[in-house]
């Protein structure tokens, strides 16, 4: 059995620096393992403005 974890970032912007790998990098760390990126929100552009990261690790003593 797994657990899963949901967490929303960004691609950066204009005015903003990028956090995916920075999330994707602190939550390996921890042992969760990357499982999909779903873009959330859209611009009037039609480009994605926020993700959502979701990973899965094993649930201990199973």
């Amino acid at each position: 059995m797994y657990e899963y974890k949901f967490v929303t970032t960004t691609l950066g912007g204009f005015f903003t620096d990028a956090e995916h790998r920075e999330t994707i990098e602190e939550h390996a760390s921890k042992g969760w393992r990357l499982v999909q990126v779903l873009p959330l929100k859209h611009n009037g552009h039609g480009k994605p403005t926020e993700y959502e990261i979701i990973f899965e690790r094993p649930v201990e003593g199973e």
